[in-house]
């Protein structure tokens, strides 16, 4: 049975999990922050939906032993640094969940602590928007996991249900996590990287064919590569987007039209970035994509200068 969970990562999605833990169950969640952002969040608070939250804030340097689970829910180009804040938590029984968009987080952090304490995550359908210390969401979406395969759960698979039945995370344990992973790595290439250059919420893609048909060509690029790595996904799978759109929120935005807003670093390296490599490593053309990668990198240096 999980007792303590550890979470990295404040943002948009990881605020909404810790808030909705800890209203559960006040003492299970530890929140892993640095000593800057823990004298800031210890005296300001987070706000969840207007509500503010005092998390069970600690330091790497306030560690007393590792947690039974690890959430990790920070951008990745922040994953480095998160490693070395998670360490003296993380112990031999610890299970870690990256929660990071892309393909890649689960094999940087298995270098860091072991593939043996990774299961395969992501979350999907959540419509949550931050500003500043500030978290806004109507519906919490789904965290999909499990091992690569899940014909039969795991005992840390289990072990996982079990934690997110009692606090009330919705949960989905598919039998190919690799595909699913898939699945959601190429709405991501086409949703988020194309929200982010025409500036549209859910709204536009709900309603306009040709925000739709832009996203679904950056979609596309990625069915030869994800074919040429034994990944079975399909056009139907494209298709299928349209549904689970349809389901958010209008107003909302992915996190990298928040990301552009807000004048930080985005993703566009794990999404377009790693879809413009894998062409090159497997002769698929990739112009699409290669047209975003350059855009989102414009937009980035036009607010960074």
């Amino acid at each position: 049975m999980i007792q303590s969970v550890g979470l990295i990562g404040l943002g948009a999605v990881g605020s909404v999990y810790a808030a909705k833990m800890q209203s559960v169950e006040p003492d299970l969640v530890k929140v892993i922050v640095d000593p800057a952002r823990y004298e800031e969040y210890r005296t300001q608070g987070v706000f969840v939906n207007g509500t503010a939250y005092r998390f069970n804030l600690v330091t790497p340097a306030m560690a007393s032993g590792p947690v039974d689970l690890m959430l990790v829910a920070v951008k990745q180009h922040h994953l480095p640094a998160a490693i070395e804040l998670m360490r003296p938590f993380i112990g031999e029984q610890t299970i870690i969940l990256s929660l990071l968009n892309g393909i890649m987080s689960e094999e940087i952090l298995g270098r860091a602590f072991g593939m043996e304490k990774l299961l395969y995550a992501f979350v999907v359908g959540i419509d949550a928007t931050r500003e500043g210390r500030a978290t806004r969401f109507t519906t919490y979406g789904t965290l999909v996991f499990g091992e690569k395969q899940n014909l039969t759960y795991s005992p840390r698979v289990q072990a996982v249900k079990e934690v997110f039945a009692r606090t009330g995370i919705p949960h989905r344990v598919p039998g190919d996590m690799l595909r699913e992973q898939w699945w959601k790595f190429m709405l991501n290439v086409g949703l988020n990287q194309v929200s982010a250059v025409l500036k549209a919420p859910y709204g536009v893609f709900q309603t306009i064919g040709e925000a739709r048909e832009l996203m679904e060509m950056a979609c596309r690029e990625v069915l030869p590569i994800a074919e040429k790595k034994g990944i079975n996904l399909t056009e139907d799978d494209i298709r299928g987007y349209r549904e689970a759109i349809a389901k958010l929120a209008p107003e909302g935005k992915t996190s990298m039209l928040q990301d552009v807003e807000a004048g930080r670093k985005t993703e566009v390296e794990i999404f377009a970035g790693t879809v413009v490599a894998l062409g090159k490593e497997y002769g698929v053309a990739t112009p699409v994509n290669d047209c975003l990668l350059r855009m989102i990198q414009t937009l980035e240096k036009t607010y960074r200068a």
